[in-house]
């Protein structure tokens, strides 16, 4: 985790990491990417905290790598499936939300947004760095995926 010191009155105080990464390799893979690309996707993560902030029963999330990518969990909850992104590394210039395979998550977002977000088969939306992303069909599908697991619970419930 990359930190900075800066004197104040004669002692060193700590300042925040950059961005307020709590794993330093999640750090490192940010920095590596390019600048446009690390913009969207810092602004991507933002998006997904917030959502998490803001949707309820999705409590804490974990952010860790998974498949190298920066990844985010409820643990706390076990209300959401994982949600990694990326670049997309055969296409310069894009970026991707990545969702489980196995669920029917992409299939759900298509029949929302059939036109408004590009899709990589059944398990991510696809973006451009050089666009404007559609942030509230973003949000929406964030929050989805932050509570697949209850809506499903909550379903099973329901049939009993």
């Amino acid at each position: 985790m990359k930190t900075t010191t800066r004197k104040k009155a004669g002692k060193s105080v700590a300042k925040m990491p950059r961005a307020g990464f709590s794993d330093p390799a999640v750090d490192a893979v940010f920095s590596a990417y390019p600048k446009p690309l690390k913009e969207r996707l810092l602004a991507l993560r933002r998006l997904i905290f917030d959502a998490a902030r803001t949707t309820q029963g999705v409590g804490a999330l974990q952010e860790t790598l998974k498949l190298g990518q920066p990844s985010y969990l409820t643990p706390e909850t076990r209300s959401g499936s994982t949600i990694r992104i990326d670049r997309v590394k055969s296409a310069a210039g894009q970026y991707a939300i990545f969702f489980h395979c196995q669920t029917d998550l992409v299939a759900t977002f298509r029949e929302l947004y059939p036109s408004e977000l590009r899709y990589g088969g059944n398990r991510s939306i696809l973006l451009d760095a050089a666009d404007e992303p559609p942030e509230p069909a973003l949000r929406h599908c964030v929050a989805l995926a932050l509570t697949y697991h209850l809506s499903r619970r909550k379903a099973r419930q329901g049939l009993r």
